[in-house]
């Protein structure tokens, strides 16, 4: 007889946040995050600095997580954690941590796919949130990574498109960057460009067939634009960054929104699922709303907190492969680069 109530301890580390959360069955009883702020003065997440912070943050983050959960680590019934993709620095310090308490505490070990989670995300039992219902496409977006995944099970998932050079989080950093603002620049984008003109300045969507991406063009698009206007106009960035901000916002969803259009066309499939980092953006949040009100779609934007990398996401996928007994022995290998 299934055990009614499965506590599963889930712990990622992909990149640069050290997050762990603790879930009963479908619902999130903790989830606790500790970034990362040395490598704002890099500019971008250094991979040796990141390791060794997870490496001071993994066991405080871990008790805060069974704490605010209210349970013992004698009551887990298991431990996922993230195998990949992600810095492989990282992800061994998550790895090598959830091995040994599930070794020591006798208890079963579940490795997830980061992408994975950030999909079924969206099962999370949250107030006021809808969960999809299958078949659904997911749109998968983050610093690392652009897809559009069909989603037909919790377990049967295929990617339809995907980015073929830079990631859509990518683009946006890269342009703040060009932009001269500090990092992670993503969010800061999304916030001038809240208070500019999306249609002040032009750029040329690149031409990618089928559901793939490409950012790259775009991205040195931008950087001889603002290199252009800068020689003409030293103060250029400076008294139009949040026209400049939106111009670019408006391109990024302009491209995203046509491959959603696409897929749609192409499956007849409109429920629409946004998760990943970017989709936090304000912009494109906005942009999947209205698209359910113009094309029909539904749509479904996770909790804030579920979008950006963290713990939870990690755990209702752990909790999915624990009902269908998805174990792994402790000879499980992290890997930089998965598919799923």
């Amino acid at each position: 007889m299934q055990n009614p109530k499965v506590f599963i301890l889930a712990i990622e580390s992909s990149c640069d946040d050290t997050a762990a959360a603790v879930l009963c069955n479908d619902q999130v009883l903790s989830n606790v995050v500790a970034n990362q702020l040395v490598h704002t003065q890099y500019g971008g997440v250094v991979p040796e600095l990141a390791s060794r912070a997870h490496q001071l943050n993994i066991v405080p983050v871990v008790d805060a997580a069974l704490q605010k959960a209210g349970i013992h680590k004698e009551q887990l019934s298991a431990i996922a954690f993230t195998q990949g993709p992600g810095l492989m620095g990282s992800l061994l310090v998550g790895s090598s941590f959830a091995k040994s308490l599930a070794l020591a505490l006798q208890i079963p070990l579940l490795a997830v796919n980061h992408m994975h989670a950030h999909i079924l995300a969206h099962f999370i039992a949250e107030e006021g949130f809808k969960k999809p219902t299958f078949p659904f496409l997911a749109l998968t977006i983050s610093g690392g990574h652009t897809q559009i995944v069909r989603v037909d099970s919790y377990f049967d998932l295929t990617i339809l498109g995907q980015t073929t050079d830079d990631a859509v989080g990518e683009a946006f950093d890269k342009s703040a960057k060009i932009l001269g603002l500090p990092y992670p620049g993503g969010p800061l984008v999304d916030k001038y460009a809240q208070l500019g003109n999306p249609k002040a300045y032009k750029f040329t969507k690149p031409k990618v067939p089928g559901l793939d991406f490409s950012f790259s063009g775009l991205k040195t698009a931008i950087l001889y634009f603002i290199q252009k206007q800068k020689l003409l106009d030293p103060n250029f960035v400076t008294e139009n960054r949040n026209d400049i901000c939106a111009s670019i916002q408006h391109t990024i969803i302009a491209i995203l929104m046509d491959k959603l259009k696409l897929a749609v066309t192409e499956t007849g499939i409109k429920q629409i699922a946004i998760g990943g980092g970017v989709s936090a953006n304000s912009g494109i949040r906005k942009a999947v709303k209205e698209a359910e009100i113009k094309y029909g779609w539904q749509t479904f934007v996770p909790k804030f907190e579920y979008t950006t990398d963290n713990a939870a996401m990690i755990g209702i996928v752990g909790y999915q492969k624990y009902l269908l007994e998805k174990f792994e022995t402790a000879s499980v290998v992290s890997k930089a680069r998965i598919q799923f």
